[in-house]
């Protein structure tokens, strides 16, 4: 079994593969003074309740857009796993060629999502991570990473909402019954959720006519379900495509 570990800006996924299958995935909330010890009692507890020992798991792959954790996680894996884990970044075989004007400014769970998704449902794709930030992710038909656009999340934006608004309260990001709210909780819930979705339609309409292509647009993230489904242009769904392209890429590494 290994260990994948997608560490966010605001949550932390793990997942156990068996191979190509997800056996276990958790969330955990992106705690940047963690300690490895910290890592070390909160993954126990997980491994625990799941029937999972320290000692089965064969490797790990971890992908990082907080740069201050990936000591800490080194540590966890030397002392408690007793493994050195892929970090996927420079240097690491991910079989994908980046176009961007500087490949390094690429986060490695955009990475991820994209050697999955090609993977998975082929070229040409455009993937919708709603994330801390939404990102867009622009692959040609011949599976090269051309570049994308980024955004403020949901999360990120009702928050700033409620901040900054002194009448505004915090909802429940929920779909509203109408466009067209009649108390201040619908009101907010429908312009977030169908203004959220009509970015995700305007901005991939807008890639597709300067790309003169019909890519496959696939979301994933913590807001995919909700945002998704209210989306003209959204064909797939996948929670776990940066868990999968984790675990593809420590497959491509594995005799290394």
């Amino acid at each position: 079994m290994i260990l994948v570990v997608d560490v966010g800006n605001t949550e932390t996924v793990l997942g156990i593969y068996d191979q190509s299958r997800l056996l276990h995935h958790w969330h955990l909330g992106t705690n940047y003074a963690a300690t490895a010890d910290d890592f070390g009692i909160a993954i126990h507890h997980l491994f625990l309740i799941s029937g999972i020992r320290f000692d089965q798991i064969e490797g790990v792959v971890i992908s990082s857009v907080v740069p201050p954790l990936m000591f800490v996680l080194e540590q966890f894996c030397s002392k408690y796993l007793n493994r050195t884990p892929l970090t996927v970044g420079p240097g690491v075989k991910t079989g994908l060629n980046i176009r961007y004007d500087n490949p390094r400014d690429v986060g490695a769970d955009r990475i991820a999502n994209a050697v999955a998704a090609i993977e998975l449902y082929g070229p040409p794709l455009i993937i919708v991570d709603f994330g801390t930030a939404t990102t867009f992710c622009y692959i040609d038909a011949s599976g090269q990473y051309i570049g994308g656009a980024i955004a403020p999340g949901v999360a990120i934006s009702t928050e700033a909402l409620y901040q900054h608004a002194a009448k505004l309260p915090r909802i429940e990001l929920a779909k509203p019954k109408s466009t067209v709210g009649r108390n201040i909780v619908t009101s907010m819930q429908a312009g977030i959720v169908f203004g959220f979705a009509g970015q995700v339609d305007g901005i991939v309409k807008r890639i597709k006519k300067e790309f003169k292509t019909e890519p496959t647009v696939v979301a994933t993230g913590g807001m995919a379900e909700l945002i998704a489904k209210e989306s003209e242009t959204i064909q797939v769904i996948n929670p776990f495509l940066t868990l999968q392209g984790l675990q593809i890429i420590y497959e491509r590494n594995k005799s290394s």
